[in-house]
C-alpha cells in the first residue's frame, strides 16, 4: 500500500459530494456507472492534504481525471454535552441573542439582563464589576476591589419577616436586600441621602427605566447654579438626557405610595465611590452593574421598605 493510501486510511478522510460532469450529462447520478468509468459507487473521497482518491471495490485509487466541481458534504452534527431544552435559560438566551434593532432601551436592557449567572452560582467579582459593552451605552469597569466588601453584592441568608421579591433598605448600614425564595437573599451596597433628606416608609416600584431622564425638581436646580446650566429642554420638562452623563446612571427604578410619585428612586450613579455614604438627595443608588442586576431581577409591582 502506497504511503499516500496508507496516511488516508490512518488519518481519515473526507467524502465529497459530487456535482460531476457525467451527472449533468445525464449520464446517471454519481454512483451508478462512477465518475470517468472508477468505481462500484464513483465516491470521492479527500485526504487531509487535499489529494481526491476514488473507491473501487474495496480499493482506493488516486483520481487522475479532470477535476469536477465538488461540495463538502454536510457535517453530522455533534453530539452535544446536553440537550438545548435541558438547560432553562436557553429561551432567554435565544432571545438575548436577536438583534436589537427597533427594541426601546428598556427593551434592549431586559433581553440583555436574562444573560445573569445562575444565583446558585458563587459571585465571580471581576465578571460581576466589568465593563458592559452591549447595553445601550457602555458601561466602565468598576474597581471592586478598592470597595469596602460590606458594600459589594452578596448572596446572603434570610430569615426575616419579609416575603420573597421584597426590596428592603437599610440606611444606616448602607445597604439593600432582595429577598429571594429559599431562605436566601441578595445583598447590594448603597448611597443614600445626607442628614435632612433622608427618607422612610414603604413604597412599590411603579415603573422600571434603563438609562432614565432626569428631572431634577425646581428646588434642586435653583440650588446649583451649575445644575441650572446643565439641564435642557426635554419632552417632560427641564432635566437631563438619560445617557453617560445622567446621574441616575444606567437604571432606575420609581417609587410611589399609592397614586403618588414619592419623588425617591433605586438608581445607578456616576460616582460608585460614594456606594457606603450618605452623600445624596434622598434617592438610593447603587453601582451601576448593581443597579443592572436588581432591575433584572424585580418587576413593577414590587414591594420596597426603607427603614428608619
Amino acid at each position: 500500500m502506497s504511503a499516500p493510501i496508507r496516511r488516508l486510511l490512518l488519518a481519515g478522510f473526507t467524502v465529497l459530494a459530487l456535482a460531476s460532469t457525467a451527472y449533468a450529462q445525464g449520464r446517471g447520478p454519481v454512483g451508478d456507472a462512477g465518475i470517468d468509468g472508477f468505481g462500484d459507487d464513483g465516491q470521492l473521497y479527500q485526504d487531509q492534504n487535499g489529494a481526491l482518491y476514488v473507491r473501487r471495490g474495496d480499493r482506493y485509487l488516486p483520481y487522475t481525471g479532470r477535476a469536477p466541481v465538488v461540495r463538502q458534504a454536510p457535517a453530522a452534527p455533534a453530539s452535544p454535552a446536553f440537550a438545548p431544552e435541558a438547560d432553562p435559560t436557553m429561551p432567554a438566551r435565544k432571545a438575548a441573542e436577536q438583534p436589537a434593532e427597533g427594541l426601546s432601551p428598556i427593551e434592549a436592557a431586559k433581553a440583555k439582563a436574562v444573560l445573569r449567572a445562575p444565583d446558585d452560582a458563587p459571585i465571580d467579582y471581576a465578571k460581576a464589576y466589568g465593563p458592559v459593552t452591549d447595553d445601550v451605552y457602555p458601561v466602565q469597569a468598576f474597581n471592586y476591589k478598592k470597595m469596602d466588601p460590606a458594600f459589594l453584592r452578596h448572596e446572603i441568608a434570610y430569615n426575616g419577616p419579609y416575603e420573597p421579591g421584597t426590596i428592603i433598605v437599610d440606611p444606616r448600614a448602607h445597604q439593600l436586600t432582595l429577598v429571594e425564595s429559599g431562605g436566601r437573599a441578595r445583598r447590594y451596597g448603597v448611597g443614600v441621602g445626607k442628614q435632612g433628606f433622608s427618607w422612610s416608609g414603604t413604597a412599590t416600584v411603579n415603573s422600571k427605566q434603563a438609562w432614565p431622564d432626569w428631572y431634577p425638581p425646581k428646588e434642586m436646580i435653583a440650588r446649583s447654579p451649575k445644575l441650572a446650566s446643565e439641564v435642557d429642554k426635554l419632552q417632560s420638562g427641564l432635566g437631563v438626557a438619560g445617557g453617560l452623563r445622567n446621574p441616575l446612571g444606567a437604571r432606575a427604578m420609581y417609587l410611589w405610595q399609592g397614586n403618588k410619585d414619592t419623588l425617591f428612586r433605586i438608581h445607578g450613579t456616576l460616582e460608585p465611590f460614594s456606594i457606603g455614604k450618605s452623600v445624596s438627595s434622598g434617592c438610593i443608588r447603587m453601582i451601576n452593574q448593581d443597579a443592572i442586576d436588581l432591575f433584572s431581577r424585580v418587576n413593577v409591582g414590587t414591594k420596597v421598605v426603607v427603614l428608619n
